[in-house]
């Protein structure tokens, strides 16, 4: 492992939450760290393996108070000018809809070192979890991962929803719960059959994960009725039926 200096940034993918998820560089860096920077998703397991670090929480949740990512990006600056050793703790991978760009491009601007550790994303490793791989030759040779919304909030509006209907053997949504209804309608007005098998996952790969079945047309539905909520992976398409064969 490279040796971690004062005055360096390091972004740390925590995986989706299951502890054992984490890479050794990963937990080396949380060893180190003098202060460890963390989303609200990352579980208190991932966070035992730092050694006395501050831990700040500056986590985003949809729909609640959260902090601005340039307080996020302004702190971690200020941070690694004032000597520490900064760890950048994001749920999953730090660039897999993580904003780990942004903050890696501020952290370039202000001149400060860093380096990317990349973390399991829960649309690979949270679905595996659940029974579910993103690719499986009889049903898939192409993965689509997509934000259910944008910077705004809203379902994206940059998306041709019709192309990715046709072009995706399985498409993997995240942070798509709110706008589930919207999207599942662009799908299907796309050509997309509405009865494509639909798995919501809540809280991947953790102890209290649950795993909706239901069909493109019936999602938005069935996850109101079923109470399941964020943080959760959408998965549409057929591999979603090798669920049945694998847990």
């Amino acid at each position: 492992m490279n040796e971690f200096a004062k005055g360096e940034v390091w972004l740390v993918g925590a995986g989706p939450g299951d502890a054992g998820l984490l890479t050794l560089h990963a937990v080396e860096a949380l060893k180190a760290a003098d202060i460890v920077v963390h989303d609200a998703l990352v579980s208190a397991e991932v966070l035992a393996y730092t050694a006395g670090a501050e831990l700040v929480l500056l986590g985003k949740r949809g729909g609640m108070p959260s902090p601005k990512q340039p307080e996020i990006n302004a702190r971690l600056v200020a941070e690694a000018k004032a000597g520490k050793r900064v760890v950048r703790l994001k749920g999953g991978d730090p660039f897999m809809f993580g904003r780990g760009a942004e903050e890696v491009l501020a952290l370039v601007a202000a001149g400060v070192k860093f380096r990317v550790i990349p973390g399991i994303t829960a649309g690979i490793g949270g679905l595996a979890y659940a029974g579910i791989p993103v690719t499986a030759r009889d049903f898939n040779s192409s993965v689509i991962f997509l934000t259910g919304h944008d910077h705004t909030g809203l379902s994206p509006e940059g998306v041709d929803w019709a192309a990715v209907g046709k072009a995706a053997g399985m498409i993997v949504l995240y942070m798509a719960m709110r706008h589930m209804d919207e999207i599942a309608k662009k799908l299907i007005a796309g050509g997309m059959p509405s009865d494509i098998p639909v798995a919501v996952v809540m809280n991947a790969s953790l102890p209290d994960m649950k795993v909706l079945e239901t069909t493109l047309e019936n999602a938005a539905a069935d996850i109101a009725a079923s109470g399941i909520g964020a943080p959760a992976i959408v998965s549409i398409g057929g591999g979603n039926l090798l669920r049945e064969q694998m847990t």
